[in-house]
């Protein structure tokens, strides 16, 4: 299916609305979003992004700036990614509340790794089921092989961690992974045991707690957060010529026993309280506990915090082998798929109807914020009918003592299988009966209590649904592209785009393209076209062909750190160019005296939209020689 909206230039147009990278102190994903940390919020950002197709919703919650796309933020994140120099985010200016910093650092840390949990957990369901109705399968290899299977990454999440989180906190990524797998190391869950079993062991005269750290999520969190630090003092410490040897060696030094005698023990004990203060509720007010999940838990997600209960649930897990929250939690998630699958049926929208319709279908693999912010709270009444059905479908589940026996990494309607328990066959029982009040309820509400459909357009045509970037609008056919022939926008040496050394070219993550390395500080338009980006760095311009097709020039690599030194932007926003004409000019040897590949990426940004065709060429490119065919 053609693709309305290239994801670069997606990323590119939010950059460019929230102030760009000078505004941007940091920027992660969780499943759904983008979410930044801006600076300051430049008036009317919101609202026109807003209005960028592909774009659901904008939340500004917990100091931060959260675009939500859908299940392609993965690729607009990495265009993303390619857009901004790291390197260069600093967080002068920025104010973070504590709260916000939390929040902000569980998504960054969990939505990498979400489906990759959600993955073993729906094995796990499916072995559940497999030893529930054939136990005699559990005795077999194939059974085993595949339980050690769908427990790996849980017994390794340490290690898992410490990946997403040397990114999120910019530290080295491989020591922060060897000092995550001295946690997990079987020696140290030897010596715990032995601790365990009222042994002294000391290290250094300090004495050593039992905690084991298989599964564990705030231990390996806090030690990366503090390696962080330890690895920056420590390079700038250590001299240069044994700076790689060494800086490796100082931190597993510090932080492994650091964590063990004081980081492990102080955040565990933190995670087995929290958890152990909503055990205390349920064990209570069973009732109470999950009407409040069932009712108010899709208003966390609109917020965009609900990462924040993740160590509360892995450590139930870890402690008892069982968690009520996620079972309530997949209560709250199916009312509201119901309650947008409920707005499809009742529509009369034809277009909204398919928008309803879809939503639901998209709630029932746990994901909600297209039936939230699509559908039922764009309603209201549907989404309160929702939160209704959810706390009465959770309160039903709450008196059959119903618990999830497996980590569900995305609660939804799939995962109800995780209630299964041969020591507590009521468990499952009470979840597809919790499932199905929240169903029934909501839908009888929507029904009964009714929404305002939205009207259709003049004629009777309904309006234009909401684009999504896999989504053509359904009433306008797809327009034949035209063939243009690019021309080399410079003079120099051919250089395939796989061979820049910078991975978002390399890699193809902007579009499809070729690079070339100028010999003469000049870069001409390589076809008809309208100037569609100018950037404050004068070293790339984006232009737009008749046909559609968005091309981005690039001069150099890294080159964004020049801010515009060296560069002279020829052009201006919305001026029409015809081939040939001088787009750049730039100091050459200047710039390469500075220590800056000059290579040139010229890549066509909504490349997956056209047939685009490499031409053959020599070695040496001349300024003007076709390279390139699209259409």
């Amino acid at each position: 299916m053609t693709k309305i909206r290239n994801y670069a230039q997606l990323a590119g147009d939010i950059l460019a609305e929230v102030g760009g990278q000078d505004n941007l102190v940091s920027f992660t994903r969780c499943a759904t979003r983008l979410r930044l940390v801006l600076k300051e919020t430049p008036p009317q950002a919101a609202e026109r992004i807003k209005q960028l197709p592909g774009v659901i919703m904008v939340v500004q919650s917990g100091g931060q700036f959260q675009v939500v796309i859908g299940v392609h933020v993965a690729e607009v994140f990495d265009a993303f990614s390619g857009l901004v120099d790291q390197s260069q985010l600093k967080t002068e200016g920025a104010k973070v509340r504590l709260l916000d910093a939390v929040i902000g650092s569980m998504s960054a840390i969990f939505a990498p790794i979400v489906f990759v949990l959600a993955a073993a957990g729906i094995l796990q369901g499916g072995l559940i089921v497999a030893r529930h109705f054939a136990p005699q399968l559990a005795n077999g290899g194939t059974f085993e092989v595949l339980n050690f299977m769908s427990w790996t990454p849980f017994a390794f999440l340490p290690v898992l961690i410490a990946i997403t989180a040397s990114r999120f906190f910019r530290c080295n990524t491989f020591i922060a992974v060897l000092c995550s797998c001295a946690l997990i190391n079987p020696e140290w869950g030897a010596i715990a045991a032995r601790i365990a079993q009222g042994e002294a062991i000391h290290f250094l005269g300090l004495p050593l707690a039992e905690t084991v750290y298989t599964s564990s999520v705030l231990p390996p969190i806090f030690m990366i957060w503090c390696l962080s630090y330890v690895e920056k003092y420590a390079r700038r410490a250590i001299p240069d010529v044994v700076n790689e040897l060494f800086t490796p060696l100082v931190c597993m030094l510090i932080m492994v026993p650091f964590t063990l005698l004081l980081i492990g023990p102080i955040t565990s004990s933190a995670a087995f309280a929290i958890a152990g203060g909503y055990n205390w509720l349920f064990d209570t007010a069973p009732a109470l506990a999950a009407a409040l999940i069932g009712g108010v838990w899709q208003m966390v997600v609109i917020f965009g915090v609900h990462w924040g209960i993740t160590p509360v649930v892995m450590a139930n897990f870890d402690a008892h082998g069982r968690d009520s929250f996620q079972a309530f939690q997949t209560i709250a998630v199916v009312a509201q798929m119901a309650a947008a699958l409920a707005v499809g049926f009742k529509s009369r929208n034809p277009q909204f109807k398919t928008t309803a319709l879809s939503a639901g279908v998209t709630g029932v693999f746990g994901i909600t914020e297209p039936a939230l912010y699509g559908v039922t709270l764009r309603l209201k009444k549907p989404f309160i009918c929702g939160c209704i059905g959810g706390a009465l479908g959770a309160l039903v589940t709450s008196f059959f003592g119903s618990y999830y026996y497996a980590y569900a990494g995305l609660p939804s309607l799939l995962t109800v299988v995780n209630a299964i328990s041969p020591e507590n066959p009521m468990s499952f029982i009470g979840e597809l009966a919790g499932v199905a009040t929240a169903i029934i309820s909501t839908m009888a509400m929507v029904y009964a209590v009714g929404f305002d459909d939205p009207p259709l357009a003049a004629g009777g045509a309904a309006p234009a649904a909401p684009k999504t970037p896999e989504m053509p609008a359904a009433d306008e056919p797809a327009a034949q592209p035209q063939a243009v022939t690019l021309l080399s926008p410079a003079a120099g040496h051919y250089v395939p785009l796989e061979q820049v050394n910078d991975p978002s070219f390399a890699q193809k993550l902007l579009g499809e393209g070729v690079a070339i390395r100028p010999v003469d500080g000049q870069i001409l338009a390589p076809c008809d076209a309208v100037v569609s980006s100018v950037i404050d760095s004068r070293h790339a311009v984006g232009l737009t062909c008749a046909n559609g097709a968005e091309l981005l020039i690039h001069v150099g690599l890294d080159t964004v750190k020049l801010q515009g030194q060296h560069f002279d932007t020829l052009v201006a926003m919305g001026q029409q160019v015809k081939a040939g004409d001088p787009l750049i000019r730039f100091e050459q040897q200047a710039i390469e005296a500075a220590g800056y590949d000059v290579t040139t990426p010229f890549v066509v940004l909504n490349s997956d939209e056209f047939a685009v065709r490499l031409l053959d060429v020599n070695r040496e490119v001349a300024c003007g020689q076709p390279v390139m065919q699209i259409g």
